[in-house]
């Protein structure tokens, strides 16, 4: 199995400065209000030589680079992007697993009958997207998801890294913990305080030692990966991609029918993207942020898709309801989500 995994350099960024070549040489930061509670989506990298990182607050992003230029997300263009990004991935390679608007996996296999092939077929890729778009990516290619996805991070912008076979293990072992997806705060928190911090570390440990500090499947998956084993194949059979809308308030908001409102403004306008595209959603998912930064999330899934701006917003604001009954508080933030997507040609197929 020979795996890609491709991710687009600063994404919204990069988009942003294609739309107004005046921002490429500036510190461009896109995201919420920097004079508000708003956050980092992303930043060029003329703006992330300050310490600028998506998650970030914007007034700490600020406060480190004052000159830099901030703008709202507009979704609605990086996803006409993201599809002719993907449009000319196909044209290059036609199995792809996309994870995201801006990333996702590449059956390099099934073009590529060595590694060798597989680099050109990669470089390929690039060109394509950057022929088609003037934008530019990052690809890892390896034997298995977990080591491209690594891999694809190490050189950006516009880097190409390949791990050949027998590699996995030496080539992940050096990296903290932290860049082994699937390893989280907690877990984090478990694998230092017993000394853990390397990825070699961790392919290391005993099965008791492993048992002591995570318990479960999950422990030996972590491992698994570590030592460089990921056996998932691509998942084509549905592409999980979503889009979502979120809002961070200037004040927390308690009163219920006001974030009600403000989710059925956000559903109208996820709506809109799914007619202008043809598409239907599945799952309708609403995320909350409390004032103590605590984010929860609920989801309610239909048996057939929907575009209907109302229906999306009675599911949203029913899942809101769900998330206040089990912890009843005012909110800084409230977003909606919609996922398993599919496009009414799809739909009629079946």
């Amino acid at each position: 199995m020979i795996l890609g995994h491709l991710d687009l350099d600063a994404f919204f960024a990069a988009v942003e400065e294609l739309e107004d070549p005046a921002l490429r040489a500036k510190p461009l930061v896109v995201g919420g209000d920097p004079h508000g509670r708003g956050v980092v989506a992303t930043a060029n990298y003329e703006a992330r030589k300050f310490g600028i990182h998506s998650a970030m607050s914007c007034a700490e992003a600020q406060r480190r680079c004052p000159q830099a230029v901030f703008v709202r997300p507009r979704h609605s263009l990086y996803s006409e992007y993201s599809q002719a990004v993907w449009k000319a991935i196909r044209e290059v390679v036609p199995t792809v697993e996309r994870t995201g608007k801006d990333e996702g996996y590449l059956d390099l296999g099934e073009m590529a009958a060595d590694f060798g092939k597989a680099r050109a077929l990669a470089e390929a890729v690039q060109t394509s997207i950057r022929g088609s778009t003037s934008l530019t990516c990052s690809i890892g290619v390896s034997t298995c998801k977990v080591v491209s996805k690594i891999a694809s991070d190490l050189r950006k912008p516009g880097g190409l890294v390949v791990v050949p076979p027998g590699r996995e293990a030496s080539f992940l072992a050096p990296f903290d913990i932290r860049k082994l997806p699937g390893i989280g705060p907690r877990s984090e928190a478990r694998f230092r305080a017993a000394g853990v911090d390397t990825i070699a570390a961790l392919a290391a440990l005993t099965d008791d030692e492993l048992r002591r500090l995570l318990p479960g499947k999950v422990g030996g998956i972590l491992r698994q990966r570590a030592r460089g084993i990921d056996r998932r194949a691509l998942e084509t059979s549905s592409e999980r991609v979503s889009i979502s809308n979120e809002e961070t308030f200037p004040k927390d908001i308690a009163d219920r029918d006001q974030l009600k409102d403000e989710l059925r403004r956000m559903s109208a306008s996820l709506a809109g993207y799914l007619q202008r595209n043809s598409e239907i959603a599945r799952t309708v998912t609403t995320k909350v942020r409390y004032s103590d930064f605590s984010i929860r999330s609920r989801s309610t899934s239909i048996p057939v898709g929907t575009d209907d701006a109302v229906r999306i917003a009675e599911l949203a604001c029913g899942c809101l309801d769900r998330a206040l009954d089990d912890r009843p508080g005012a909110l800084r933030l409230v977003g909606v989500g919609l996922s398993g997507l599919e496009s009414h040609q799809q739909l009629a197929l079946v």
